[in-house]
């Protein structure tokens, strides 16, 4: 292959809601029907389905300039195999970013924002109109990028899975998470509605409402109320774990519900739970692991950074 060639593109996408739901009831009509005989506004679907294919059409013109590219839905990452000298580009919100880079080792990425009235865009800096003077720029080694901090589980069993916002250990419904926990000497058994541990990424997403929620119901029983939620830097070196409800009681205790976790330092736990024990990772519900009874999983800092082009 001729290194005169430009490095290949890969554009990840997703469907949006219209699409979503057309392909759940076969046809437009039916979908129409369902959201309005719900009292949903259809239009909302209409519109924002008009401004993705809109900016997928600017993103495609900007790629068939450039020469080499590809698209890929978001549902193919798991398999799509990288190379270390593509460029990524992913159009659509936030959570498309963060699930785009957990699959990539070292490749820049663009977070490319389809609708700025709708979404936004805290890691989409760019228009798709942006993309003919940014990608040449990114090429060349020319643009400042963020690293982003990911954390990591890794089971006994072999099996790994990396977060960009944060790692959820817990129960695959509505039921108590059984297990044991232990950082470095401390160690205690929990019953909870399970752990989130977030990066500085995802400090700003699942993590503050566990955080802001706990500060208010303290606040309302008399203590000290605090609303003032630091974030974590996105390149933290650390990361932070949250115990969901935790449930003291004669088997089970409620020390461990809150710390930070680094290298030096992490997260170990052991499964209680006979068969319903799972864990995913930034809110991939239907991409999880098993988390049976007896496994433990070791929890960090991953050492592979994402690189966020801004």
């Amino acid at each position: 292959m001729s290194s005169n060639l430009p490095r290949r593109v890969i554009l990840v996408t997703r469907r949006t809601r219209l699409q979503e739901i057309v392909a759940r009831h076969n046809t437009l009509a039916q979908a129409r029907f369902t959201i309005e005989h719900l009292g949903a506004d259809f239009g909302d679907y209409l519109r924002e389905d008009e401004a993705y294919s809109a900016s997928l059409r600017v993103t495609v013109e900007a790629l068939q300039a450039w020469g080499r590219w590809q698209m890929v839905d978001r549902t193919l990452l798991a398999n799509f195999v990288f190379d270390g000298s593509d460029i990524v580009v992913a159009l659509g919100q936030d959570g498309l970013v963060a699930n785009t880079l957990k699959y990539l080792d070292g490749q820049p990425l663009l977070g490319l924002n389809p609708e700025p009235a709708r979404w936004d865009g805290v890691l989409l800096p760019f228009g798709p109109a942006d993309l003919r003077v940014v990608l040449p720029e990114v090429a060349a080694g020319r643009r400042a990028d963020r690293a982003i901090t990911m954390a990591q589980v890794k089971l006994s069993d072999g099996q790994t899975l990396l977060g960009v916002n944060d790692l959820f250990i817990g129960p695959r419904s509505h039921t108590s998470a059984l297990y044991d926990i232990r950082q470095g000497r401390s160690a205690e058994t929990q019953s909870s509605s399970g752990l989130i541990v977030a990066t500085g990424l995802g400090s700003t997403a699942w993590l503050k409402s566990v955080v802001t929620g706990s500060m208010a119901i303290a606040g309302a029983l008399g203590g000290p109320a605090r609303d003032a939620w630091q974030p974590l830097a996105w390149d933290a070196p650390h990361l932070v774990y949250a115990v969901r409800e935790p449930f003291p009681s004669r088997g089970s205790q409620a020390t461990l519900v809150y710390g930070q976790v680094d290298a030096q330092q992490p997260l170990v736990l052991r499964s209680r739970m006979p068969d319903h024990g799972v864990i995913f990772s930034d809110g991939m519900e239907a991409d999880f692991l098993r988390f049976p009874a007896g496994m433990e999983a070791v929890v960090g800092p991953a050492q592979r950074r994402g690189r966020l082009v801004v």
